[in-house]
């Protein structure tokens, strides 16, 4: 496997893919136009930065639970294919290009990117006392979207945070049901989730209702951000969409957690992203 392979395999790029939308939903929000192409560029870098730091950290810090974990034990990290001391440069690498991203953004994106990072390195340590890990791992992933429309208004506003809890309590319910596929591991070795606190079925249900909650909130966004038609049409498409995702698992049935998972949020992801920019642009 070439170095390019593993890098990519380690922080999982096309996640980075799927999570870009977030912080560009946020930009041209804002922008009301399609932004400078110094503005996309710095959003890009301090998102790709910020999502690598992410999931390298995610993979160091957990390299003993997916060690015992028959899913992961053959990844990277846990499998020897690449050593942690890698790990770790490419960890501080893409949080300096946060960092730096921001600064090159403006005052407040700079001054809030310490949060960015705390939050980063706060997640891989919650599935050792909380079965809130999701709602954390939403948190992070909101950063992204307030952040975008920050790069561009550099000033405070109630408007990109209705935008961030969509993104909260999507991620949440997403994540959980990527959990529910080590329901009986998380148990045995007593690591925190909501499908191993409360069940498959009480935490599909959870999962149900944090979407409903994410349509909810890009329905505050799209009023406090005064788009028109053409949002609220990419709203109903991705309402249709969670309903397609939870037609997919059951707490009997888990072998289309992939595909509810990448493939079904892939779509809702690009979906939102595109009547976005048609409703701005048009």
């Amino acid at each position: 496997m070439t170095v390019i392979k593993k890098f990519i395999d380690l922080v999982r790029f096309e996640q980075t893919i799927f999570a870009l939308p977030f912080a560009y939903l946020g930009l041209i929000a804002a922008a009301g136009k399609m932004p400078s192409f110094y503005t996309w560029l710095w959003v890009t870098l301090a998102m790709f930065g910020a999502r690598t730091a992410g999931m390298s950290l995610n993979r160091i810090i957990d390299i003993e639970i997916d060690r015992k974990n028959p899913r992961t034990r053959e990844r990277l990290l846990p499998s020897g294919k690449i050593t942690g001391t890698s790990v770790w440069l490419i960890t501080f690498i893409s949080l300096a290009l946060l960092i730096f991203s921001s600064w090159m953004l403006n005052p407040l994106c700079f001054k809030l990117s310490p949060i960015a990072v705390i939050l980063l390195w706060f997640y891989s340590y919650c599935k050792r006392f909380t079965w809130a890990t999701h709602l954390v791992l939403g948190l992070v992933e909101s950063a992204a979207p307030i952040g975008g429309w920050f790069a561009v208004t550099g000033a405070w506003s109630i408007t990109p945070f209705f935008l961030g809890a969509a993104i909260i309590f999507w991620m949440a319910g997403l994540d959980i049901i990527y959990a529910c596929q080590d329901y009986e591991f998380d148990r045995k070795e007593r690591i925190f989730s909501i499908p191993a606190s409360f069940g498959l079925q009480n935490a599909l249900f959870i999962s149900s209702f944090s979407h409903i909650l994410t349509v909810f909130f890009f329905l505050l966004f799209g009023i406090t951000a005064k788009l028109g038609i053409i949002y609220y049409i990419g709203l109903t498409v991705i309402s249709l969409l969670f309903i397609y995702e939870h037609s997919l698992v059951n707490p009997k049935e888990l072998k289309h957690v992939n595909r509810a998972f990448f493939t079904v949020n892939s779509w809702i992801s690009i979906v939102i992203l595109v009547f976005t920019i048609g409703d701005v642009l048009l």
